[in-house]
């Protein structure tokens, strides 16, 4: 008799080294990388390991562009602030 594993059996084995640097080499490209982040974290058939992976990887992103943004915005600001202070004098 020919028994297979269920779908759900299949997406809970562990990743094995090989797989895990493959996904961290995938990951790291610029463009690539972050379309790869969001259709690990979308698909059903990834494993469940690299699925979190993606979605804390995802978190990580935006949470860097969000104090990328305050932080050029505020360094932003203050030089027109103090462009504006030199004109005043």
């Amino acid at each position: 008799m020919d028994y297979q594993l269920p779908p759900q059996a299949a997406k809970n084995t562990p990743m094995s080294v090989g797989d895990w640097i493959i996904t961290l080499l995938i990951s790291v490209l610029p463009v690539i990388g972050f379309i790869m982040l969001i259709v690990w974290t979308v698909d059903k058939t990834t494993p469940t390991t690299k699925a979190n992976y993606a979605k804390a990887a995802l978190i990580l992103h935006a949470i860097t562009v969000v104090l990328t943004f305050l932080f050029v915005g505020i360094i932003g600001f203050s030089f027109l602030s103090f462009e504006n202070f030199d004109s005043l004098n």
